[in-house]
C-alpha cells in the first residue's frame, strides 16, 4: 500500500538520513529525513527516473542510485550530472508529533553567485556529452551572452550510452535519444551549428575558423571534440559490410543493417563492442566476438569480471574468438588470423577509440595523448578549456595525471568548466564512474585504477551479487559493483572524503 505523505508521518518512524516513498495526491514523491530537517522532492530521477528513495542521502543532497545523478534536497536542482533538469519539491510541515507534505513548491534554482568573469562570448567545439553540459550550465549559472555549440555531427546531442544498448537493442525510440527538444535551443538562446568543422583555433586572437570561412572571435572556448573511433586497415572487398558506432547516425545505420541479418561479427570485446553483442542478441541476431585478448575487459576490470561477463554472453548464444584478429573481409566471409572463417552478413568494429586532438595541436596546446588541462579544466592557453574524452587532468584520487572515456565524467566536466568560464575557479575532482548494461545485468563503477596489485571480491560474481575492489599500494583506487547500487554510491562518497582529507 502506498503511504498517503499528506495524511501525516509519525517522526519516530524516520531516522536521519531516511527516505520514504510515499505520494502527494497523484504525484510520486520521497520524504527525506536529514540533519534534523524534512524535505520532499520527486520520486524519481529526471535523468531515467531511477527511485530516489532507494538512492544515498549526503547533507541535503540525493544520489540517484542508477547512474550517480545528484540533487538539492532544498531547491530540486540538478547538481551532479547525468540529470540536467531537477526535481520537483513540496513544502513539509511538522505538527503533533508527525511530518506532514504539503503543497508543491513554485520551482526554484539555486541563487547563482554574481560572476566573477562574463566573457563577450563562449564556443564551444564538439556536440557530446560535455558540450551540452557546458551550454546548459552557463545558462544556469546566469550567463546571458552569446553560446555557440559547434558539431561535426549532422545530429543534435544526443544520450550516446543509449545508441550501444537500448537503442540498439530496439527497446527506446529515436525521440528519447535527442539530450534536448529542439525548442529548448531557442529557448535558451543556444545557437547550434549541426554538420560544421573548426579548422583553426588562434589562442592569441581568441578566434576559430569554420571550414574555409571567416575568423569567428570568443570570449571563452571549450574544447570538447571527444574520441574518434579506431579505423583498422582490413583487406578485402567488404563492400561496406564494416560498420562502426560512434553517432547516432551509426547506431541508426546498424539498425537499417540488421533487417534480414541472421549473423554478424563485432571486432573487440570492450564495453561498446559487448554492448553492441548484447543489443543483438536481443534483437534474435547471431553473434561472433572477435578479440585478441583471451579474458574480455580483463584490462579494466579484471579477469574475475571478464570471465563472468564472458560467460553471460555465452549463455546469451554469443560464440567468442579470443586470441584472434580479423584477417579479411571478402563480401560475406570473415576470415580470422588463425585460418578460421565466418559466414556474417556483416561487421562491427569496437576497437577503442583515439582523443580528437589535432585542431589542439595546431593551436599550438601542450598535449599528452590528448588535451593537457589543469584543476580547473583549463588548457595551456588562457581562456580555452578542454573536457571529455580529450582531456587529461590532474586526478586528486589517484595521484596521476588521467583521461577518462566515460559520459558521465564528460558532463561532469562539460559543468565544471562552464563555471570556471565565468570565473568560479572551481576544481575538478569529481569521482569517475561509469556503467555498462549486458542483458539483465548492469556493472557499476566508480574510481579509476589502470594498474592496481590487489583485488578484493566481495559476495559471488557469479550470483550476480558482488563488489569488486581493486587497490595499490593498499588504496582503494576503484570499486565494481552488480547488484549492489547503494554500495557503489557508499564507495563514491567514501573516495570523495579521501581526498579532501
Amino acid at each position: 500500500m502506498t503511504t498517503d505523505l499528506t495524511a501525516g508521518v509519525p517522526l519516530a518512524g524516520l531516522s536521519d538520513g531516511s527516505t520514504l516513498a510515499g505520494k502527494a495526491g497523484d504525484d510520486e514523491v520521497v520524504l527525506v529525513r536529514t540533519g534534523g530537517r524534512f524535505f520532499a522532492v520527486g520520486a524519481h530521477c529526471t535523468h531515467y527516473r531511477g527511485a530516489l528513495a532507494d538512492g544515498l542521502v549526503v547533507g541535503e543532497t540525493i544520489r540517484c542510485p542508477l547512474h550517480h545523478a545528484c540533487f538539492s534536497l532544498e531547491t530540486g536542482e540538478a547538481l551532479r550530472a547525468p540529470a540536467l533538469d531537477p526535481v520537483s519539491c513540496w513544502r513539509v510541515e511538522e505538527s503533533g508529533g508527525k511530518v506532514f507534505v504539503r503543497e508543491k513548491a513554485q520551482p526554484r534554482g539555486a541563487l547563482a553567485a554574481p560572476l566573477a568573469l562574463t566573457p563577450s562570448s563562449v564556443i564551444i567545439v564538439g556536440g557530446g556529452a560535455a558540450g551540452l553540459a557546458a551550454a546548459d550550465m552557463l545558462r544556469r549559472e546566469g550567463y546571458a551572452n552569446a553560446v555557440t555549440i559547434v558539431s561535426a555531427d549532422e545530429d543534435a546531442p544526443v544520450d550516446r550510452p543509449n545508441l550501444s544498448k537500448d537503442y540498439l537493442a530496439g527497446e527506446a525510440q529515436d525521440d528519447w535519444i535527442p539530450l534536448w527538444p529542439p525548442e529548448l535551443y531557442k529557448e535558451r538562446n543556444v545557437d547550434l551549428l549541426l554538420g560544421a568543422r573548426v579548422s583553426a583555433i588562434d589562442p592569441v586572437a581568441r578566434t576559430i575558423t569554420l571550414g574555409s570561412g571567416a575568423p569567428r572571435d570568443f570570449g571563452a572556448l571549450l574544447i570538447a571534440t571527444g574520441a574518434d573511433p579506431v579505423r583498422l586497415p582490413v583487406p578485402g572487398q567488404n563492400d561496406g559490410r564494416i560498420l562502426y558506432l560512434r553517432t547516432f547516425r551509426d547506431s541508426r545505420s546498424i539498425v537499417e543493417r540488421t533487417k534480414g541479418a541472421s549473423r554478424v561479427v563485432v571486432v573487440g570485446a570492450s564495453f561498446i563492442g559487448l554492448e553492441v553483442s548484447a543489443a543483438l542478441r536481443t534483437r534474435g541476431i547471431g553473434v561472433d566476438v572477435v578479440a585478441p585478448e583471451h579474458v574480455p575487459l580483463e584490462r579494466i576490470m579484471g579477469p574475475e569480471i571478464g570471465q563472468f561477463v564472458r560467460s553471460l554472453h555465452e549463455a546469451h548464444g554469443v560464440v567468442f574468438h579470443l586470441g584472434e584478429t580479423v584477417a579479411s573481409v571478402e563480401g560475406r566471409t570473415v576470415t580470422l588470423s588463425g585460418g578460421a572463417t565466418i559466414d556474417a552478413d556483416f561487421v562491427v568494429m569496437g576497437v577503442g577509440v583515439r582523443p580528437s586532438t589535432e585542431l589542439a595541436e595546431r593551436a599550438g596546446l601542450t598535449l599528452d595523448r590528448g588535451i593537457v588541462v589543469d584543476e580547473f579544466l583549463e588548457t595551456s592557453a588562457r581562456g580555452i578549456f578542454a573536457a571529455g574524452d580529450v582531456a587529461r587532468w590532474p586526478d586528486p584520487h589517484t595521484g596521476d595525471r588521467i583521461r577518462v572515456e566515460h559520459w558521465v565524467v564528460a558532463q561532469r566536466q562539460g559543468q565544471v568548466a562552464a563555471r570556471n568560464m565565468l570565473g568560479r575557479r572551481e576544481r575538478f575532482d569529481a569521482v569517475p564512474f561509469f556503467w555498462s548494461q549486458h542483458y539483465d545485468v548492469t556493472i557499476r563503477y566508480v574510481g579509476h585504477a589502470e594498474k592496481w596489485d590487489g583485488v578484493k571480491v566481495s559476495g559471488s560474481i557469479d550470483d550476480r551479487d558482488a563488489s569488486v575492489t581493486f587497490v595499490r599500494d593498499g588504496r582503494r583506487l576503484a570499486v565494481a559493483t552488480i547488484s549492489r547500487d547503494l554500495e557503489s554510491l557508499d564507495a563514491e562518497v567514501a573516495m570523495e572524503r579521501e581526498t579532501k582529507n
